[in-house]
């Protein structure tokens, strides 16, 4: 079965079943093309909180498919590649958290929703990268321990006068770009205005020309009257800025950016997944309950 046929396969299921397929701007372009809602975690968060569909098909990561289930319990939501998992996530563990509370008794705790549903269930409030300077903004406490991304803390407390105790995570794709790809993609194309995620290091930061999510750096490109943008995020984003715009080229800060774990999932696993419906995630009731407070406080700011 070729791929144009295994993509209307996937359409007349979610038809057949009221299905939604939900995809992140990391996974394939392929997926991305007939996906019901393309996003960022935000997005996708606020997408899964309010469709009418009887069952989410997640084309994203572990974490993701995790939080539609936290936030639509009435909801079937299958995750297509069951391993596809994200090592930002596992940079922490709901024991580690326990831990650090007890050290920090009056930090506020504001998780970054790639994590695990254990580790939101112990947190105040949950935040993306969209909102995170707008939920630490928003929080009355005069301390915040920020997890799991130190770089995402980092950039943040650029915003606030609040102290923030960062985590010691990192999302190895953009933790992995350096100050030396910046240098040499500059040189290859002088003038390209650089567009970073604020996962990246603050080194790579301060290169940067613009700082933001995978949403917000979507804005950049089409308002920045630059015809080619370098883009210093992970690079299944391109897909979706070639079709939005045309007329502009889009060039990958490094060849290294390109999430493993995002990239498991393919046309055929989705398919799958539909036929059979397979691969359900669910989240015990004990740590949904008070993992949904800490995404509801998130979504409200929204």
């Amino acid at each position: 079965m070729n791929t144009e046929e295994m993509q209307k396969e996937i359409r007349g299921l979610l038809k057949e079943k009221n299905a939604v397929l939900l995809a992140h701007y990391y996974q394939e372009g392929d997926i991305q093309d007939i996906a019901d809602f393309l996003g960022d975690s935000l997005a996708l968060s606020m997408e899964a909180a309010r469709t009418r569909a009887d069952c989410i098909v997640f084309a994203g990561v572990r974490f993701m498919a995790e939080t539609a289930a936290i936030l639509a319990p009435d909801k079937t939501v299958l995750l297509p590649v069951p391993e596809a998992g994200c090592p930002l996530a596992d940079r922490i563990t709901a024991d580690e958290l326990k831990k650090a509370r007890q050290q920090h008794p009056h930090a506020a705790v504001v998780t970054y929703v790639n994590s695990t549903a254990e580790t939101k269930a112990l947190s105040d409030i949950c935040c993306t990268s969209t909102n995170a300077v707008k939920v630490v903004q928003s929080m009355d406490t005069h301390e915040i321990l920020m997890t799991p991304d130190g770089n995402l803390a980092r950039y943040v407390s650029r915003f606030t006068r609040i102290p923030i105790i960062p985590w010691n995570g990192d999302c190895p794709v953009h933790q992995g770009l350096t100050p030396g790809d910046i240098r040499k993609v500059r040189e290859e194309h002088p003038g390209a205005p650089l567009a970073v995620h604020p996962e990246c290091s603050p080194e790579v930061i301060d290169l940067a020309d613009f700082t933001g999510s995978t949403s917000a750096i979507i804005e950049f490109a089409g308002k920045t009257e630059a015809g080619k943008v370098i883009i210093g995020t992970e690079s299944g984003i391109i897909h979706e800025l070639e079709k939005r715009y045309p007329g502009k080229t889009f060039v990958a800060a490094a060849a290294s950016l390109v999430c493993e774990d995002m990239k498991k999932i393919k046309l055929k696993d989705v398919l799958a997944a539909l036929r059979e419906t397979r691969h359900v995630v669910t989240v015990a009731e004990e740590i949904r309950l008070p993992a949904h407070r800490a995404l509801s406080r998130m979504l409200e700011l929204a």
